[in-house]
């Protein structure tokens, strides 16, 4: 079975939309392995975002995910598995940047460009299945994901 790590970002918090961003992806027919709420750290922010180090968003997006532009909020981490999770779960996301999105996904309905080029995406979801393996190792422990 396909695993995906789903991450509802800082902003979703303090927007109060972890609700609705979760049914939908509870929604789908995959399941939910695992749940948990995350204050990421450096550390933690720098590993999920390593392959993006020699871009010039990195740090920007570094603190974006530890919640230093949201009041110190932390992730919402999920972990959904099934067949084709990874394309139904970045389909419910929409795309990455939010003026892109489609009006019924994630993106398309709650992010936004702030006035400094910040993309506020509210989601993270795992684009491949090696990032996802990856990205699940990094925030999950095996014992904290059903079998």
């Amino acid at each position: 079975m396909e695993q995906v790590l789903v991450l509802i970002k800082p902003e979703g918090l303090q927007k109060a939309i972890v609700g609705d961003v979760f049914s939908q992806f509870v929604s789908s027919d995959l399941k939910l392995a695992g749940l948990k709420l995350v204050k990421a750290s450096d550390q933690l922010a720098k590993a999920h975002y390593a392959l993006l180090k020699d871009k010039f968003f990195y740090w920007q997006i570094v603190e974006y995910l530890t919640g230093k532009f949201h009041d110190g909020l932390p992730v919402v981490a999920m972990v959904f598995e099934g067949r084709g999770a990874i394309a139904k779960c970045r389909r419910i996301a929409g795309a990455t940047n939010p003026e892109e999105a489609g009006p019924k996904s994630v993106r398309g309905k709650y992010g936004r460009i702030t006035t400094k080029g910040l993309f506020e995406n509210v989601v993270h979801v795992s684009s491949s299945t090696d990032e996802a393996r990856r990205e699940i190792a990094l925030w999950f422990r095996k014992s904290e994901l059903l079998q």
